[in-house]
């Protein structure tokens, strides 16, 4: 019985640690967080000058073309944290988790454009305009790309985003905090220290996290990450 209750206090212990508030984490400096920097990443299809890492850690993207920066290793169970900032209204780009080697390749060969996997949106509220389109939001949606997820509700109408609960993003020209807690198959991620939506039962789990271009000038720093069991 001591055994069996020693095991389920240390089972406690390590559940309680993953699930730390994110604002705890927002600078990176606990035991763990590293810095994530330009040799974490490789350009697939974009040109040289998409992207340039600044001296201070500010990563700035032209938006053109559109394409992706990715990991140079795959990852599985990971907290992410970075802030964005789109430079013009409309902005549009995203974060892909667990992208699929197999789409890298093609990218890198030149086919297609955006590699399949789990996207978080990063879109800037004036996107669509006056009218935008009600299967999608500029706060944070969480959806598959050629792979497969659950969504949280609240849930697209067609059943493939989760929508956000709650409405924390920020305008072009101002940061916005992400934070991106991927274990097991299963994503949650915050807006401003606010969760916000998510998904279970991905397939698949494992694969690189990837920046995107998509259009439109897109600034990013201060990005962290903790590998997790």
């Amino acid at each position: 019985m001591k055994l069996l209750s020693g095991a389920l206090l240390l089972i406690s212990l390590s559940l309680n640690a993953v699930a730390d508030p994110p604002q705890a984490t927002i600078d990176g400096t606990e035991a763990g967080w590293r810095p994530m920097v330009e040799d974490d990443f490789t350009q697939v299809n974009c040109k040289p000058e998409t992207w340039t890492w600044k001296e201070d850690g500010l990563i700035t993207c032209t938006g053109q073309p559109v394409g992706v920066i990715r990991t140079k290793m795959e990852y599985t169970n990971f907290e992410l944290v970075l802030e964005w900032r789109h430079n013009k209204p409309a902005g549009n780009s995203g974060v892909f988790v667990w992208a699929k080697p197999s789409s890298i390749k093609s990218l890198e060969e030149g086919k297609g454009r955006l590699p399949q996997g789990i996207e978080v949106q990063v879109l800037d509220l004036a996107y669509g305009g006056d009218n935008p389109a009600d299967w999608y939001t500029s706060h944070g949606d969480v959806f598959p790309v050629g792979a497969k997820m659950t969504p949280f509700p609240p849930i697209s109408p067609d059943g493939s985003r989760s929508f956000p609960s709650a409405k924390t993003t920020k305008g072009h020209g101002e940061w916005n905090h992400y934070y991106i807690r991927a274990i097991n198959g299963e994503i949650r991620h915050w807006v401003n220290g606010t969760e916000v939506s998510g998904g279970n039962n991905c397939t698949p789990a494992t694969g690189f996290l990837c920046l995107e271009s998509e259009g439109s000038p897109i600034d990013f720093r201060n990005l962290r990450i903790r590998e997790l069991p």
